[in-house]
């Protein structure tokens, strides 16, 4: 094992980057590959620099009523983290912006950044060019696209801004800046339960202490390779693939998106030695292998695992069902796989080892984290049957959350009072998560059981289920509309919806499906939020103050032997059309959930 140089630098981005470019032993280690294109240490301090004398130039005077605000809608490629860099030299806060907004969402999050300045991949410029003229605080001129393709986009090229300061390849002096790492570098975009989706600050300390933490439980050295083709604007891929590399003086590996079918191929090609992943990714990666070598086990023991170039040993992340853990560790011969719970507020997290409960997300070892019942009270310990079952999970089950007047990590939403407030009450921090405990050997362990009433978790991103529902309710068709999150086999949660339709109209499956694809094309709806179950209602229940009680849906959820006939229509990833969801349906997918040993989230 190489053990990584001790840096001596403050805790800001800026200089932390300038000690690894200096350094004998990591100036001219890769730091960063993409394809053919890399970058030693070196490089990347000389192009982030040069990053952030072109924002400084685009944005003139930053003060209080002009502040240095920086956006992007970038998938991963070696820019996107100069960008970021390059806002840590440069004393400015860049947002990062979720690729799949449309519309109202994404003038609205524009706007309530106040960036003065969008970096736009050239794929999603006609996007941007769409609500141009909504945008309240950027000026044409700082519109900037990356082009990758034909240079089609009327905003000016990123590469030719920044060769107005330097060509690629000068090594400049740093910005005469002061940069504190209470300073905030980056605001990551979560999903709030009403309005736009909000922005979660995240200051230079914050990241580089989780890339600290993070690398100290892998054990990583200066030869650990992360990969990251999950997306570099949410918190999985930097808190977990970026930054612990970066800590060690290790590379990251990246791919625009994510693909199943070259994970393996990519893994061998970089040497890639850990990767951050959320649920349902290894599920799709497991099945690309499956396919490739026909289920052979032994084939993929020798050709995977056991292949000469394979250098992966860790994985990290949330939402793997435990057979997947168990397939995943075998076939990719890896040590271990650190399943965990998290968010990018990081006032609550936990790994879970190997040697941990089976479908734990690891042990809390912080002693003000607490589940807690709708009126306060802490909830039992988990009591199980032999079969592991969950025997008291109305007295177990209940909100995760930490009771302490501080809110470790969390250091609030930019520019939103209101959120503050409600996740952060009475010196209670809620996590909006649900889960339960059980004390093993004096132990606590922590079981995820999933989003409160408000929330959606799907494909490892939570989203406002008040958002799906308002764009379902666009339909003529449709009375009322409320989204919310129910079991999958394989990680986090499908996405149903319960629909009132107009008197006298019919449910058509294909028109529905039709309409939801207009909305992911033209709309506002992403495609994570497209439903996978739609169940028809005659009336819903409501609470006294008339709001629909989405708990009861959430319990019934698709199951036919709870629904007293009423009709549900469900679709797979590949479908084209909605088709019925009957008793023969439900029966085929149950033995899914039993394959993951999931059923139990059935049977509650």
């Amino acid at each position: 094992m190489s053990k990584s140089p001790l840096i001596e630098a403050p805790l800001v981005i800026g200089a932390q980057l300038d000690a690894r470019a200096a350094h004998p032993e990591l100036a001219d280690r890769v730091a960063v590959r993409s394809r053919e294109q890399t970058w030693s240490y070196r490089d990347f301090r000389d192009e982030s620099v040069r990053v952030a004398h072109c924002l400084r130039e685009r944005l003139g005077r930053v003060d209080d009523s002009r502040p240095g605000h920086v956006a992007m809608i970038m998938e991963n490629h070696p820019d996107l983290l100069a960008l970021y860099a390059g806002c840590g030299y440069a004393g400015l806060t860049l947002f990062g912006v979720n690729t799949g907004l449309r519309g109202d969402t994404l003038a609205g999050v524009l706007n309530q950044s106040r960036s003065r300045l969008l970096v736009v991949d050239e794929q999603f410029w006609p996007e941007v060019e769409q609500i141009r003229d909504r945008l309240e605080h950027i000026p044409p001129e700082n519109l900037l696209v990356r082009r990758s393709g034909d240079g089609a986009g009327s905003g000016d090229d990123w590469a030719r801004a920044l060769d107005e300061v330097a060509q690629p390849g000068t090594s400049l002096d740093t910005p005469a800046v002061d940069v504190d790492p209470e300073d905030n570098l980056m605001v990551i975009y979560t999903s709030g339960t009403t309005g736009l989706p909000k922005g979660i600050n995240n200051n230079h300390l914050k990241l580089l202490l989780i890339g600290m933490r993070v690398s100290a439980q892998l054990d990583l050295d200066r030869d650990a390779v992360g990969y990251a083709c999950m997306p570099l604007f949410h918190s999985n891929a930097l808190f977990l693939g970026f930054q612990p590399a970066f800590q060690v003086g290790g590379s990251i590996a990246m791919r625009e998106r994510f693909s199943a079918s070259r994970f393996v191929p990519d893994v061998l090609r970089y040497g890639v030695t850990y990767w951050n992943y959320v649920g349902e990714p290894v599920h799709y990666i497991l099945g690309a292998i499956e396919k490739e070598y026909g289920g052979d086990e032994a084939k993929i023991l020798a050709e995977v695992a056991g292949h000469p170039d394979n250098r992966l040993r860790y994985a990290v992340g949330n939402g793997a069902a435990p057979p997947d853990i168990d397939r995943f560790i075998r076939w990719l011969g890896l040590e271990d796989m650190f399943e965990l719970y998290g968010s990018t507020e990081a006032a609550i997290s936990t790994f879970r080892r190997k040697s941990d409960p089976r479908g734990s997300v690891g042990e809390v070892t912080d002693e003000s984290v607490r589940i807690l019942a709708e009126d306060g009270r802490e909830c039992a310990p988990a009591e199980l049957d032999a079969d592991g079952k969950l025997l008291n999970y109305a007295e177990a089950v209940g909100e995760i959350c930490r009771v302490a007047g501080d809110t470790a990590l969390f250091q609030g939403y930019f520019d939103n009072a209101d959120a503050n407030s409600q996740k952060y009450r009475q010196g209670v921090y809620h996590s909006g998560d649900l889960g339960h405990i059980l004390v093993r050997d004096g132990c606590r362990f922590l079981y995820f059981d999933g989003r409160t009433d408000d929330w959606i978790r799907k494909d490892g991103e939570n989203f406002s289920a008040a958002q799906v529902a308002r764009i379902l309710q666009e339909h003529e068709d449709v009375v009322l509309a409320a989204a919310y999150g129910v079991p999958c086999p394989v990680s986090d949660e499908w996405v149903m919806a319960a629909l009132k339709l107009r008197s006298g109209v019919r449910f058509d499956p294909q028109a529905f499906f039709d309409f939801c694809e207009e909305q992911v094309a033209h709309g506002g709806m992403d495609r994570k939020w497209f439903p996978d179950f739609i169940r028809v209602v005659e009336e819903f229940e409501y609470t006294q103050t008339q709001k629909v009680l989405v708990r009861n849906l959430k319990r019934v959820h698709f199951d036919p032997r709870r629904l007293e006939g009423e009709p549900v229509y469900w679709r797979r990833r590949s479908d084209t059309s909605y088709r019925a969801f009957d008793p023969e349906a439900f029966a085929s997918l149950r033995e899914e959930f039993e394959r993951s040993e999931r059923v139990e989230l059935l049977d509650r």
